[in-house]
């Protein structure tokens, strides 16, 4: 018979089988250090010459039936426990004696496919729980005992290897930081601005320096910011605040407008982001840790100034804190199409009521004369007015509500 001749199965020869090269038993587990982990309980395996096979003594080998150590496992002490209805059928499997047929199982529980059962079933092989017997022609079930002790083990096992890695991790990374810091930049002059050209050479500086923010990082966004850049900002953003760091941002009530802008805001305070809008005109600002504050230098952003002068940053704090102070917070969560537009209607509404005109609204807002205009008309449609002068007015209290 074959299973008395190793030479005539088709899975002699391999590590982990019997007549292979392993010096590991049959039916073991490699563990980290070479050292061979027995992936079931059972009998000791065979001597290196066993003698001959009697129907009484011999047991299988499961080598060749379960993954070897160097095998991607989907279960195991890689994903932990096994799932709930893995375990379901392990108790069945115990309730039908504690084995069932190796070809064809009978269905065990109800709503389950043939198909599901035979995943669950390799799921509790792979995991140890299960033993696949090819000469009697079914699965066993095995103690749970031996199988937690040796995925305890093994798990504490990696637990150490992954605190050791963490150990060596800076050192092993530290001609990468090395050669990271040799990229010419900028003259780094104490109490100078440094100035960068190009879009391309400004988000490169500004992720530089974003990637070494440990604090806190202010930044104040005037307009609409392009969905490509919201994407970029929202994998900084929220890398930083994963290292403990703070994020305040200063958006205008444009903002409120566009799905992107609404999502991106939304994600980053689901990070702990706080980002609040402000009814008035403000300049771009960034402000990393209180070291370097990055500020326009053209009209068309297409040059910026790092700025490093003590000084200077303090003063542009300053001015950030006095616009965070007037801005309003704003509940992301809960903004959808309709919410919007009347919180945009009202900011206009007020800004039309202290006096001010349409493009002085429209600037405030930061939004485009004609928007203001849709808002404006439904504002008069709203009081009754015919005239942007009559609607200042009755906004004011001028004869209420129509």
């Amino acid at each position: 018979m074959a299973a008395d001749h190793p030479k005539s199965d088709p899975d002699a020869g391999r590590p982990g089988t019997p007549g292979g090269p392993s010096d590991a038993p049959s039916g073991a587990l490699t563990g980290p250090a070479g050292a061979p982990t027995d992936l079931l309980d059972g009998p000791p395996a065979p001597s290196a010459d066993p003698g001959p096979a009697t129907a009484d003594t011999d047991f299988p080998s499961v080598g060749a039936d379960l993954p070897s150590a160097d095998a991607d496992l989907p279960f195991g002490p890689e994903a932990g426990l096994p799932e709930e209805e893995a375990t379901q059928l392990y108790l069945a499997v115990l309730a039908a004696g504690g084995r069932i047929p190796l070809d064809a199982p009978p269905p065990l529980g109800t709503g389950r496919t043939p198909e599901r059962q035979r995943a669950l079933l390799d799921q509790l092989v792979a995991i140890g729980l299960m033993l696949p017997n090819r000469i009697d022609g079914c699965y066993v079930a095995v103690s749970p005992r031996a199988v937690a002790e040796r995925l305890g083990a093994d798990l504490r096992s990696r637990a150490t290897r992954l605190l050791l890695d963490a150990g060596r991790l800076p050192a092993a990374l530290d001609p990468l930081a090395r050669a990271y810091d040799a990229v010419p930049r900028p003259a780094d002059r104490t109490g100078q601005a440094v100035y960068v050209d190009g879009q391309e050479g400004i988000r490169l500086r500004i992720a530089q320096l974003v990637s070494d923010c440990r604090l806190e990082l202010l930044s104040a966004q005037p307009g609409l910011r392009p969905p490509a850049v919201l994407e970029l900002a929202h994998t900084q953003d929220r890398r930083m605040l994963s290292r403990g760091a703070t994020l305040r941002a200063l958006y205008q009530p444009v903002a409120l407008t566009a799905d992107s802008a609404v999502r991106h805001a939304t994600a980053m305070t689901e990070h702990g982001a706080q980002l609040r809008v402000l009814d008035e005109p403000f300049l771009r600002l960034i402000v990393i840790d209180r070291r370097v504050a990055v500020i326009p230098a053209a009209e068309d952003h297409s040059r910026a100034a790092f700025v490093e002068d003590p000084a200077a940053i303090a003063y542009l704090v300053a001015g950030f804190e006095r616009d965070w102070a007037r801005a309003e917070q704003v509940h992301w969560h809960g903004l959808d199409a309709r919410t919007l537009t009347r919180t945009i209607t009202d900011r206009v509404g007020r800004l039309l009521a202290q006096g001010l005109t349409q493009r002085a609204v429209a600037t405030r807002l930061g939004l485009s004369e004609r928007t203001v205009a849709g808002h404006i008309s439904r504002l008069r449609d709203l009081y009754g007015a015919g005239t942007l002068f009559q609607l200042g007015w009755l906004m004011r209290g001028g004869g209420g509500r129509g």
